[in-house]
């Protein structure tokens, strides 16, 4: 198996997917980086134990 894919990907633009405060993708695109932001939170306010309820009610994803 050849690197050449490996290279290509070295070559190719970076594009910077940020799931944190929006001031690190901006300290990014201040570098002249691409950035994409995502807003996510985690379920339930990171609550464990409503997380569990969800999970058995069937609302929460794993």
């Amino acid at each position: 198996m050849g690197c050449e894919k490996i290279l290509d990907l070295f070559r190719s633009e970076l594009v910077t997917v940020n799931v944190g405060p929006r001031l690190f993708a901006t300290a990014l695109e201040q570098q002249g980086y691409r950035t994409v932001q995502v807003n996510w939170k985690p379920p339930a306010g990171g609550d464990k134990e409503m997380q569990e309820i969800l999970k058995l009610l069937g609302g929460l994803d794993e």
